[in-house]
């Protein structure tokens, strides 16, 4: 089954639908690549994909192991490379600072960052820098 249809919609700009959901996402080029940046750029994507994977997988192990998440932030900061123009680096800081875990708990979400399917799927060349921060 598809995942999603996009349009070009003109000046660097594109609309993603997601077909099962009907939801809606709107790139632009970067302002250091000639866009607007009035949206996420298709890096941007990128690198919040990989947050958000990790944090799916880590509410999957805390529901299996019966803990909560719930309301846990992260950071994410892209950085470019040129020639080629590339994401070269993705730095992620997980904070878990306003909840109490215990050793166990910790290793489990340490333990996600190496098994979300987006990080396995990015080139070995992208450094990801995963930081989490506990009490």
């Amino acid at each position: 089954m598809e995942t999603a249809k996009t349009k070009y919609l003109g000046d660097l700009r594109t609309e993603i639908v997601h077909l099962r959901s009907g939801s809606v996402i709107t790139t632009d080029a970067p302002v250091d690549n000639k866009g607007k940046g009035e949206n996420f750029s298709p890096t941007d994507l990128v690198a919040s994909a990989l947050g958000s994977c990790i944090f799916t997988i880590m509410g999957i192990a805390a529901r299996e192991h019966s803990f909560s998440i719930e309301g846990s932030t992260c950071t994410i900061t892209k950085i470019m490379t040129d020639n080629p123009r590339k994401i070269g680096e993705i730095r992620i800081e997980f904070d878990f600072t306003s909840q109490d875990f215990s050793d166990k708990q910790k290793k489990i979400l340490n333990y996600c960052v190496k098994t979300c399917p987006v990080a396995l799927s990015l080139n070995e060349s992208v450094f990801q820098n995963v930081t989490l921060l506990f009490k």
